[in-house]
Protein backbone atom coordinates (compact mmCIF):
# COMPACT_ATOMS: atom_id res chain seq x y z
CA UNK A 1 0.00 0.00 0.00
CA UNK A 2 2.55 2.38 0.61
CA UNK A 3 4.54 1.64 -2.56
CA UNK A 4 1.16 2.62 -4.55
CA UNK A 5 0.99 6.01 -2.55
CA UNK A 6 4.68 6.67 -3.16
CA UNK A 7 4.14 5.78 -6.87
CA UNK A 8 0.68 8.34 -6.78
CA UNK A 9 2.87 10.92 -5.53
CA UNK A 10 5.60 10.58 -7.28
CA UNK A 11 3.58 10.50 -10.80
CA UNK A 12 1.05 13.86 -9.44
CA UNK A 13 4.73 15.60 -9.03
CA UNK A 14 5.62 14.82 -12.74
CA UNK A 15 2.66 15.69 -14.33
CA UNK A 16 2.84 19.29 -11.90
CA UNK A 17 6.42 19.40 -13.17
CA UNK A 18 5.14 18.99 -16.63
CA UNK A 19 2.12 21.09 -16.69
CA UNK A 20 4.44 23.52 -15.31
CA UNK A 21 6.89 23.55 -18.35
CA UNK A 22 4.24 23.82 -20.57
CA UNK A 23 2.79 26.52 -19.33
CA UNK A 24 6.28 28.30 -19.01
CA UNK A 25 6.96 27.25 -22.35
CA UNK A 26 3.11 28.50 -23.85
CA UNK A 27 3.85 31.88 -21.67
CA UNK A 28 0.91 31.38 -19.70
CA UNK A 29 2.62 32.22 -16.23
CA UNK A 30 1.41 36.30 -14.95
CA UNK A 31 3.60 38.80 -16.33
CA UNK A 32 3.97 41.35 -13.91
CA UNK A 33 1.58 44.59 -14.31
CA UNK A 34 3.26 47.22 -16.69
CA UNK A 35 4.53 49.84 -15.00
CA UNK A 36 5.54 47.97 -11.99
CA UNK A 37 9.46 47.21 -10.94
CA UNK A 38 9.09 44.14 -12.74
CA UNK A 39 8.15 45.24 -15.77
CA UNK A 40 8.70 49.08 -16.47
CA UNK A 41 7.24 51.03 -18.97
CA UNK A 42 9.92 51.83 -21.51
CA UNK A 43 10.06 55.45 -22.72
CA UNK A 44 13.07 56.20 -25.40
CA UNK A 45 14.06 59.27 -26.33
CA UNK A 46 16.07 60.92 -29.55
CA UNK A 47 19.32 62.71 -29.36
CA UNK A 48 18.55 66.29 -30.75
CA UNK A 49 20.69 67.57 -27.99
CA UNK A 50 23.88 66.41 -26.27
CA UNK A 51 22.90 62.67 -24.59
CA UNK A 52 23.43 62.86 -21.31
CA UNK A 53 21.68 66.28 -21.09
CA UNK A 54 18.94 64.65 -22.74
CA UNK A 55 18.97 61.01 -20.48
CA UNK A 56 19.37 63.39 -17.12
CA UNK A 57 15.64 65.35 -18.10
CA UNK A 58 14.01 62.07 -19.42
CA UNK A 59 15.20 60.60 -16.08
CA UNK A 60 14.19 63.47 -14.27
CA UNK A 61 10.62 63.21 -15.72
CA UNK A 62 10.22 59.65 -14.90
CA UNK A 63 10.70 60.41 -11.31
CA UNK A 64 8.31 62.83 -10.98
CA UNK A 65 5.78 60.80 -13.03
CA UNK A 66 6.89 57.82 -10.39
CA UNK A 67 6.14 60.14 -7.72
CA UNK A 68 2.32 61.43 -9.21
CA UNK A 69 1.29 58.20 -10.46
CA UNK A 70 3.32 55.17 -9.05
CA UNK A 71 4.01 54.20 -12.05
CA UNK A 72 7.78 52.52 -12.96
CA UNK A 73 9.15 54.16 -16.37
CA UNK A 74 12.42 53.29 -17.38
CA UNK A 75 14.13 55.59 -19.86
CA UNK A 76 17.07 55.60 -22.56
CA UNK A 77 18.39 57.81 -25.31
CA UNK A 78 18.29 56.04 -28.39
CA UNK A 79 21.95 56.37 -31.04
CA UNK A 80 20.00 57.94 -33.42
CA UNK A 81 16.33 58.86 -34.65
CA UNK A 82 16.65 56.07 -36.36
CA UNK A 83 16.79 53.82 -33.86
CA UNK A 84 14.04 54.77 -31.74
CA UNK A 85 11.52 54.37 -34.51
CA UNK A 86 13.00 50.61 -34.49
CA UNK A 87 12.77 50.49 -31.04
CA UNK A 88 8.56 51.30 -31.35
CA UNK A 89 8.09 49.46 -34.35
CA UNK A 90 9.65 46.40 -34.32
CA UNK A 91 7.90 43.12 -32.84
CA UNK A 92 7.53 43.04 -30.38
CA UNK A 93 8.26 46.37 -29.47
CA UNK A 94 11.37 47.24 -27.24
CA UNK A 95 9.92 50.53 -26.22
CA UNK A 96 6.41 51.93 -25.24
CA UNK A 97 6.42 55.49 -25.49
CA UNK A 98 8.83 57.94 -26.86
CA UNK A 99 9.91 61.40 -27.75
CA UNK A 100 10.54 61.50 -31.10
CA UNK A 101 10.93 64.48 -33.46
CA UNK A 102 8.45 65.76 -35.57
CA UNK A 103 9.17 63.82 -39.20
CA UNK A 104 10.50 60.57 -37.40
CA UNK A 105 7.07 60.53 -35.72
CA UNK A 106 5.80 61.43 -38.68
CA UNK A 107 7.40 58.18 -40.30
CA UNK A 108 6.95 55.69 -37.14
CA UNK A 109 3.14 57.07 -37.24
CA UNK A 110 3.06 55.87 -40.78
CA UNK A 111 3.70 52.53 -40.34
CA UNK A 112 1.32 52.34 -37.79
CA UNK A 113 2.85 51.40 -34.71
CA UNK A 114 2.48 55.28 -32.70
CA UNK A 115 0.09 57.75 -31.91
CA UNK A 116 0.71 61.58 -31.04
CA UNK A 117 -1.12 62.25 -27.57
CA UNK A 118 1.07 65.17 -26.23
CA UNK A 119 2.40 67.97 -27.97
CA UNK A 120 5.63 70.46 -26.57
CA UNK A 121 4.88 74.17 -26.10
CA UNK A 122 7.60 77.20 -26.10
CA UNK A 123 6.56 80.06 -25.07
CA UNK A 124 2.84 78.34 -25.19
CA UNK A 125 3.27 77.82 -29.00
CA UNK A 126 3.08 74.19 -30.16
CA UNK A 127 5.39 74.88 -33.48
CA UNK A 128 8.86 76.05 -33.23
CA UNK A 129 11.15 77.90 -35.63
CA UNK A 130 14.76 76.56 -37.27
CA UNK A 131 17.88 77.79 -38.85
CA UNK A 132 20.43 77.58 -41.06
CA UNK A 133 24.24 78.63 -40.18
CA UNK A 134 27.17 79.51 -41.16
CA UNK A 135 30.45 80.78 -40.00
CA UNK A 136 31.32 84.61 -39.40
CA UNK A 137 34.20 84.18 -41.26
CA UNK A 138 32.81 82.12 -44.15
CA UNK A 139 32.17 84.47 -46.67
CA UNK A 140 28.63 82.79 -47.11
CA UNK A 141 25.90 84.62 -47.03
CA UNK A 142 23.34 82.92 -49.04
CA UNK A 143 21.89 79.03 -50.13
CA UNK A 144 22.72 79.37 -53.81
CA UNK A 145 26.32 79.23 -52.57
CA UNK A 146 26.21 75.97 -50.89
CA UNK A 147 27.93 73.78 -54.08
CA UNK A 148 30.79 71.50 -52.61
CA UNK A 149 30.06 72.50 -48.89
CA UNK A 150 30.00 70.38 -45.77
CA UNK A 151 26.57 70.26 -43.98
CA UNK A 152 26.24 68.93 -40.44
CA UNK A 153 22.79 67.35 -39.98
CA UNK A 154 21.37 65.52 -36.95
CA UNK A 155 20.30 63.00 -39.05
CA UNK A 156 18.46 62.00 -42.35
CA UNK A 157 15.22 61.82 -40.39
CA UNK A 158 15.99 65.44 -37.98
CA UNK A 159 13.00 67.93 -39.52
CA UNK A 160 14.73 71.38 -38.69
CA UNK A 161 18.67 69.86 -39.08
CA UNK A 162 17.53 68.67 -42.38
CA UNK A 163 14.33 67.64 -44.22
CA UNK A 164 13.58 71.13 -43.81
CA UNK A 165 16.62 72.43 -45.04
CA UNK A 166 16.92 70.00 -48.06
CA UNK A 167 13.99 71.49 -49.37
CA UNK A 168 14.99 75.21 -49.09
CA UNK A 169 18.48 73.89 -50.71
CA UNK A 170 16.36 72.31 -53.79
CA UNK A 171 14.67 75.86 -54.11
CA UNK A 172 18.30 77.42 -53.92
CA UNK A 173 19.54 75.20 -57.03
CA UNK A 174 20.89 72.81 -54.66
CA UNK A 175 21.07 69.33 -54.87
CA UNK A 176 21.13 68.09 -51.24
CA UNK A 177 22.33 64.47 -52.56
CA UNK A 178 25.36 65.80 -54.82
CA UNK A 179 26.18 69.20 -54.27
CA UNK A 180 27.13 68.92 -50.68
CA UNK A 181 29.35 66.86 -48.32
CA UNK A 182 27.15 65.42 -45.44
CA UNK A 183 28.48 64.71 -41.80
CA UNK A 184 25.81 64.19 -39.42
CA UNK A 185 26.44 64.38 -36.32
CA UNK A 186 23.03 63.26 -33.71
CA UNK A 187 22.34 66.30 -32.32
CA UNK A 188 21.58 69.98 -32.80
CA UNK A 189 24.06 71.25 -30.44
CA UNK A 190 26.88 69.14 -32.01
CA UNK A 191 25.66 70.71 -35.62
CA UNK A 192 26.43 74.13 -34.44
CA UNK A 193 29.92 73.29 -32.71
CA UNK A 194 30.55 71.33 -36.01
CA UNK A 195 30.31 74.86 -37.92
CA UNK A 196 31.89 76.69 -35.19
CA UNK A 197 35.00 74.24 -34.95
CA UNK A 198 35.15 74.63 -38.91
CA UNK A 199 34.25 70.79 -38.78
CA UNK A 200 31.06 71.80 -41.28
CA UNK A 201 30.43 75.09 -43.63
CA UNK A 202 26.92 75.22 -43.04
CA UNK A 203 24.44 73.22 -40.69
CA UNK A 204 21.10 73.33 -39.40
CA UNK A 205 18.70 72.90 -35.81
CA UNK A 206 16.02 74.65 -33.94
CA UNK A 207 16.05 78.23 -33.12
CA UNK A 208 18.13 78.74 -31.21
CA UNK A 209 20.08 75.79 -30.36
CA UNK A 210 23.54 77.69 -30.82
CA UNK A 211 22.22 78.58 -27.16
CA UNK A 212 23.71 75.00 -26.02
CA UNK A 213 26.90 75.69 -26.15
CA UNK A 214 27.54 79.17 -24.95
CA UNK A 215 29.18 77.57 -21.75
CA UNK A 216 32.16 75.84 -24.08
CA UNK A 217 32.32 78.34 -26.95
CA UNK A 218 30.94 82.07 -25.04
CA UNK A 219 31.27 83.77 -28.58
CA UNK A 220 29.59 81.39 -30.57
CA UNK A 221 26.54 83.45 -30.84
CA UNK A 222 28.80 85.79 -32.99
CA UNK A 223 30.77 83.11 -34.63
CA UNK A 224 27.50 81.32 -35.84
CA UNK A 225 25.88 83.08 -37.73
CA UNK A 226 21.85 82.43 -39.41
CA UNK A 227 21.59 82.95 -42.79
CA UNK A 228 18.28 81.50 -43.38
CA UNK A 229 15.17 80.97 -40.95
CA UNK A 230 12.17 79.10 -41.13
CA UNK A 231 9.10 78.59 -38.77
CA UNK A 232 5.79 76.70 -38.62
CA UNK A 233 7.00 73.37 -37.33
CA UNK A 234 5.02 71.16 -35.09
CA UNK A 235 6.40 70.71 -31.83
CA UNK A 236 7.94 67.36 -30.49
CA UNK A 237 6.08 65.57 -27.84
CA UNK A 238 5.30 62.14 -25.98
CA UNK A 239 3.32 59.47 -28.42
CA UNK A 240 2.79 55.89 -27.20
CA UNK A 241 3.18 52.34 -29.09
CA UNK A 242 -0.24 51.71 -30.34
CA UNK A 243 -0.73 48.38 -28.22
CA UNK A 244 0.23 50.92 -25.07
CA UNK A 245 -3.15 50.51 -22.49
CA UNK A 246 -4.84 53.93 -22.94
CA UNK A 247 -5.56 54.15 -18.61
CA UNK A 248 -1.42 53.50 -18.02
CA UNK A 249 -1.29 56.51 -21.18
CA UNK A 250 -3.95 58.98 -19.57
CA UNK A 251 -2.41 58.54 -16.05
CA UNK A 252 0.90 59.30 -17.40
CA UNK A 253 -0.62 62.57 -19.61
CA UNK A 254 -2.58 63.77 -16.95
CA UNK A 255 0.97 63.85 -14.25
CA UNK A 256 3.11 65.63 -17.56
CA UNK A 257 0.46 68.03 -17.76
CA UNK A 258 0.27 68.71 -13.82
CA UNK A 259 4.20 68.69 -13.49
CA UNK A 260 4.51 70.86 -16.17
CA UNK A 261 2.70 73.85 -14.19
CA UNK A 262 5.85 72.75 -11.29
CA UNK A 263 9.24 74.14 -10.96
CA UNK A 264 10.77 70.69 -10.90
CA UNK A 265 8.45 69.55 -14.11
CA UNK A 266 9.66 72.49 -15.70
CA UNK A 267 13.18 72.19 -15.25
CA UNK A 268 13.00 68.49 -16.19
CA UNK A 269 11.25 69.53 -19.46
CA UNK A 270 13.99 72.18 -19.96
CA UNK A 271 16.66 70.02 -19.54
CA UNK A 272 15.73 67.22 -21.86
CA UNK A 273 14.69 69.59 -25.25
CA UNK A 274 14.15 72.67 -23.74
CA UNK A 275 10.17 72.47 -23.52
CA UNK A 276 8.39 75.00 -22.33
CA UNK A 277 4.68 73.18 -21.65
CA UNK A 278 2.60 70.58 -22.80
CA UNK A 279 -0.55 69.90 -24.89
CA UNK A 280 -2.94 67.42 -25.75
CA UNK A 281 -2.46 67.09 -29.00
CA UNK A 282 -3.23 63.83 -31.27
CA UNK A 283 -2.28 62.29 -34.69
CA UNK A 284 -4.25 64.90 -36.94
CA UNK A 285 -1.46 67.97 -35.09
CA UNK A 286 0.05 66.99 -37.85
CA UNK A 287 -1.56 66.78 -40.99
CA UNK A 288 -0.53 70.23 -42.44
CA UNK A 289 3.18 69.41 -41.65
CA UNK A 290 2.21 66.07 -44.23
CA UNK A 291 0.38 68.36 -46.58
CA UNK A 292 3.50 70.62 -46.48
CA UNK A 293 5.81 67.40 -47.51
CA UNK A 294 3.55 65.82 -49.53
CA UNK A 295 4.28 69.44 -51.79
CA UNK A 296 7.69 69.32 -51.61
CA UNK A 297 8.18 65.68 -53.10
CA UNK A 298 9.05 64.61 -49.42
CA UNK A 299 7.72 61.12 -48.21
CA UNK A 300 8.06 59.73 -44.81
CA UNK A 301 8.13 56.25 -47.10
CA UNK A 302 11.70 57.19 -48.58
CA UNK A 303 12.83 57.05 -44.94
CA UNK A 304 11.49 53.93 -43.60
Amino acid sequence: MMHKKRLFYTVALGLVLVASMLLSSCGLFVKAPLGTEENPIIWVFVPSGEMERVAAGGEAMADLIFQETGLVIDTYVATSNAAAIEALCSSPPNAHMASLNTFSYIVAADQGCVAAQLVATRYGDPTYSGQIFVHADSGLTSLDQMAGKTYCRGDETSTSSWIIPSILLKGAGIDPDTDLEIIDTNSHDANVAGVYTGQCDLGGSYIDARTRIEDEYPDVMDAVVVIETFTGIPNDGVQYQTDFPQDLADQINTALLALAETEAGQEALDTAYQWGGLELQGDDFYDGFRQFLDANGVSAADIE
